[in-house]
């Protein structure tokens, strides 16, 4: 209860100052009025404390500022009252100037905190810590962008809620994904389903694991009783609970769950100090408070000193927040209203407020987010960003090849009216670099949020878009209709070309738009070697017998996509 005392004495410091003014005016009633403020005082704070309980504004200087506006006007009117000095008389006019003067501070500082939180967005923003890149570096022949929708985990989960004990109690609380034990999945506390709920169990009973990566995994809970969480009420409500141990703080989005290497749930939220006079964000100053369940202990620190099993330590909430700042108050709030110079909006096609988590080759976790213009009626992107999970360093990711391809909206439309008879719906678009072109890669869900096919998409050609039922089937579907796209002269990724060589066993000539394509065999070789005659005029001459050295990209699939090849008597020295 620290935290809740602490900022309903704060409160009332304009009160305390107000009641010793009428004491010391007030000399002929003095006891009289000593009672009143005594009496005034005790009213209040219960009903102040009440409030703030449930409110748990953080103490800020704006915050305090109104909440001893607010308990002043009314304990002067209440002081007023008791002590049956009526306002606005001759005998009254010492009291008057004092409610003239709570009025004319109330009248100036509510707009000045506005204008001051209004010209303090660009602050926000200049306290990012940014980068510009010209474009992401491309997957390698191993990396699989693919991670489960959360829809389609939700979905699977709620299947399962019939494993919790007394399951009539709980509903499935948010999904967080993360990092355990080097597998990526989708962590959900069950939560009470109301207060009642909660009053007759006083603890839930666990949470459950789902692969994000494996669309054929089976959910699986994990009993671990926690007393602190988000459904609880009064003192074991974990917002609360952070409340009253950092009151001067304010909390970003709704706590999520994360477990450590020893399968222990803990709850974790991003706080903040704010910028001043303001209650805007200094976003290269932000903490995350790690909460036992169990035990109610509550751990400060800065985002990037966190435990290493919390990959979150910035909040989604708090990264949507960031990206506004970063797009639309480049320069300043005037700017992102009448001039709208370089401003970029995020798009909210996200899976959690607007944003969506994934993981990097490292194991360390993003969100991702892209950015399109503010004028109407244009659906391109700008750009994205991709902002640390744990530090909230954000990369704008804004070269040629990533202005003015489709933006997310765009890329789930054209799933939406690919199954326009069965209502199947794009979900979670997620822009990757695939073999040099930015492609959008998209889950399509049914009605009932049921995972039906994957969708790669590239995003500069809206009619250029491959689905399968596989993650790996349908990466390796696009990059070989990649590669043989006669429009399409990328290279792909230097590190991942092997170099081969043999005498030509079968080969195969087609023709796709305008340009040929040859397919061939080795000696000795079972991998389907591909390559587009734009890359290499003289390969449509090809014939069986021919010795060849090339360098290939090798796929899992048995297919080899040829980048450069020389033909014995046709090409080389």
């Amino acid at each position: 209860m620290t935290g809740i005392l602490t900022t309903t004495i704060l409160s009332f410091i304009l009160y305390f100052i107000i009641a010793l003014y009428f004491i010391g005016k007030n000399k002929k009633q003095r006891v009289t009025t000593i009672k009143a403020v005594a009496l005034i005082f005790a009213i209040l704070f219960i009903i102040g404390a009440i409030i703030i309980y449930i409110l748990m504004p953080a103490i800020t200087i704006p915050n305090i500022t109104i909440a001893n506006l607010i308990i002043g006007f009314v304990g002067m009117l209440g002081l007023y009252g008791l002590t049956t000095s009526q306002p606005f008389t001759k005998s009254s006019k010492n009291f008057d100037v004092v409610t003239g003067g709570i009025i004319l501070l109330a009248v100036i500082a509510i707009p000045a905190f506005i204008i001051l939180g209004i010209f303090a967005l660009g602050d926000s923003h200049d306290s990012i810590v940014k980068e510009e890149v010209e474009e992401a570096k491309p997957l390698d022949k191993d990396a699989s962008p693919i991670v489960v929708s959360p829809e389609f985990a939700r979905n699977k989960v709620q299947k399962s809620m019939s494993v919790v004990p007394n399951t009539q109690f709980y509903d499935l609380g948010k999904l967080q994904v993360q990092k355990i034990n080097d597998d990526i999945v989708f962590v959900a506390p069950v939560e009470f389903s109301g207060f009642w709920r909660y009053f007759r169990g006083k603890e839930t009973e666990g949470y459950f694991t789902i692969s994000a990566t494996d669309i054929n995994a089976q959910p699986s809970f994990v009993e671990s009783k926690m007393k602190y969480t988000n459904s609880s009420y009064f003192n074991h409500n974990i917002q609360r609970t952070i409340y009253n141990a950092h009151p001067s703080y304010i909390q970003s989005g709704e706590a999520q769950i994360e477990v450590d290497e020893d399968g222990k749930p803990w709850y974790v939220q991003t706080l903040y100090k704010p910028i001043g006079l303001t209650n805007k964000p200094d976003m290269s100053k932000l903490n995350v408070a790690v909460v036992d369940p169990v035990t109610s202990d509550v751990t400060l620190y800065d985002t990037a000193e966190a435990p290493d099993f919390v990959d979150g330590s910035i909040s989604s909430e708090m990264a949507s927040d960031e990206n506004e700042y970063f797009g639309k108050y480049i320069h300043g709030w005037l700017n992102s209203v009448f001039g709208k110079k370089d401003v970029k909006i995020p798009n909210e096609s996200g899976t959690e407020s607007s944003v969506t988590p994934i993981f990097d080759e490292n194991g360390d976790m993003h969100y991702f987010t892209d950015m399109s213009s503010p004028k109407e009626n244009i659906d391109s992107a700008l750009g994205y960003t991709l902002i640390n999970a744990r530090t909230g360093e954000l990369v704008y990711y804004n070269g040629d090849k990533n202005s003015g391809i489709m933006d997310s909206k765009g890329a789930k439309e054209i799933v939406n009216k690919e199954f326009p008879e069965k209502n199947w719906t794009g979900s979670m678009p997620i822009l990757y670099n695939i073999d040099g072109d930015p492609t959008w890669v998209v889950n399509v869900l049914d009605p009932n949020g049921l995972f039906k096919h994957y969708a790669y998409i590239k995003a500069a050609d809206s009619d250029f878009v491959v689905f399968g039922d596989t993650a790996r089937q349908t990466l390796e579907a696009y990059r070989l209709a990649l590669a043989t796209d006669p429009s399409n002269v990328q290279s792909t990724e230097e590190g991942a070309l092997e170099d081969r060589s043999g005498e030509v066993a079968r080969v195969l000539v087609t023709t796709q738009d305008k340009s040929q394509i040859v397919q061939f065999l080795l000696n000795g070789d079972k991998t389907i070697y591909t390559i587009n005659s734009g890359k290499a005029p003289l390969s449509i001459f090809l014939k069986e017998g021919d010795s060849v050295q090339l360098e290939a990209n090798i796929r899992d699939n048995g297919t080899g996509i040829v980048e450069r090849i020389e033909i014995e008597g046709l090409t080389g020295n």
